[in-house]
């Protein structure tokens, strides 16, 4: 299994993004599929998850209301629309995907892995 992201790039404070994510490789289906980010010097840290059963939600807190996860299980791909975006936002995003739950926001429960999209917000 391969997951693509691409979307990242440099945006002013109060700008916007759209991260996208395409899994591709051997057929299955998962639990979930989400978003982290390590910011330089931290932590990798959950940003938003979307679990496939019942269309849930997660969001970190400093992100709710400006950021939105959306997908679509059956193309295996996933998007994370950011807006409002903040200098603090400033990371490499990762989108993982999650087979068996499950608590999607753990790092620890995903199997597969992209390979980081920068996303830089200036002041």
């Amino acid at each position: 299994v391969q997951l693509q992201a691409s979307g990242g790039g440099l945006v002013q404070a109060g700008g916007s993004l759209r991260l996208s994510c395409a899994a591709s490789g051997r057929t299955f289906s998962s639990y979930a599929m989400g978003w982290f980010r390590q910011a330089p010097g931290k932590e990798r840290e959950f940003v938003a998850a979307i679990t496939w059963s019942d269309v849930n939600t997660y969001y970190l807190g400093s992100v709710k209301g400006r950021f939105t996860i959306s997908g679509d299980n059956a193309r295996k791909m996933v998007y994370l629309q950011m807006n409002s975006l903040k200098p603090e936002d400033t990371a490499v995003y990762y989108c993982a995907l999650d087979l068996n739950g499950p608590a999607p926001i753990k790092p620890d429960e995903y199997d597969y892995w992209g390979q980081g999209t920068l996303v830089t917000v200036s002041s």
